[in-house]
């Protein structure tokens, strides 16, 4: 799904199996907002699947798929849930006004529109929309590094965990320890501790940067990564560039018994998800591993893909490193 920039006007999409009324809703909020179009409930569905739409105007009556189903499958997937729907139609019986709200409409505007009222209650729908987006953000955020916070990452990674399965779809995920961070906060003070997290936190964000990707804070000195639709080798490549990405930090550490900087260590997974599976399972094998790269000397990282049965030691500076063994 591509994302909108911060300055982007808000992304609505009109739905109606009829190019005139389309026509109409269109020239009513032309301007003010980026706008797209579906003649059918199928097309609707996939122009969500696609984009980052804010808002829905939606025909209740269409040939091959109703609004009210449109409105239903639309709440019933995750990652399209939130997105306000408002029914549009010439189906003003009371019966049909509460169905459409029981398929989740926010709003149900009867034709012959008002073109005042429709622009008013767009705005409203959308505002409300920021504000609660705004919040959810809010919720999600760790307060010290400003990435996402273990909440986010388990409903994430709960999402994208049911996705893959269903897709048979590769999912690769990694939990990242600073070392030794008690002897740099014992070293330096927890002013300067607090620092260093935050500058790893922008670190593992330079690396995992699609839209897709989250990176986040797991607890303490540790972080996650979620990575949709990434192989072994790809995840291997990125994890090192992770390493890669902390050293280049060069922030000093002379307490470390690894490096003269801050380095992290890893334990990262690949696998295609299985559908009676949980991704804490995916969780505690990154954790095995990250445990063994700390008994082993830390300041690396340790990748096994299930996929392939392979596992690979990981070092700092190296785009991929290690041999299958």
């Amino acid at each position: 799904m591509t994302r909108p920039s911060p300055n982007a006007r808000q992304r609505v999409l009109i739905v109606d199996d009829q190019s005139a009324n389309i026509r109409v809703m269109a020239e009513l909020l032309r301007g003010e907002y980026e706008l797209f179009f579906a003649t059918s409930g199928a097309k609707a569905l996939e122009v969500v699947a696609a984009n980052d739409i804010e808002l829905v105007l939606l025909d209740v009556v269409m040939s091959d798929m109703d609004g009210f189903e449109v409105c239903r499958r639309l709440k019933a997937d995750e990652r399209s849930s939130r997105i306000p729907v408002i029914f549009v139609t010439a189906r003003e019986e009371t019966h049909d006004e509460t169905r459409g709200f029981e398929a989740g409409a926010v709003d149900y505007i009867v034709k012959p529109i008002v073109p005042p009222i429709v622009r008013a209650r767009v705005r409203t729908h959308l505002e409300l929309k920021r504000a609660h987006d705004l919040l959810e953000r809010m919720a999600s955020i760790d307060g010290l590094t400003g990435i996402a916070n273990r909440r986010q990452l388990d409903r994430y990674l709960e999402q994208e965990w049911r996705r893959a399965a269903s897709a048979a779809s590769p999912l690769s995920l990694a939990i990242v320890d600073v070392d030794e961070f008690k002897k740099y906060n014992d070293t330096y003070g927890h002013a300067k501790g607090d620092e260093c997290l935050r500058s790893v936190g922008r670190a593992l964000i330079s690396v995992a940067r699609r839209s897709s990707d989250l990176a986040a804070r797991y607890g303490g000195e540790e972080f996650a990564i979620v990575l949709p639709d990434t192989a072994g080798e790809a995840m291997a490549q990125l994890t090192g560039s992770l390493l890669d990405a902390v050293r280049a930090l060069a922030i000093e550490h002379s307490a470390s018994s690894s490096a003269a900087c801050v380095t992290v260590s890893a334990g990262a997974v690949t696998l295609i998800p299985a559908r009676d599976a949980d991704p804490a399972s995916a969780l505690e094998t990154a954790d095995k591993l990250l445990y063994e790269v700390k008994r082993g000397g830390r300041n690396h990282a340790l990748h096994v893909d299930l996929m392939r049965s392979g596992r690979q030691r990981i070092e700092s500076a190296q785009s991929v490193a290690g041999e299958l063994v």
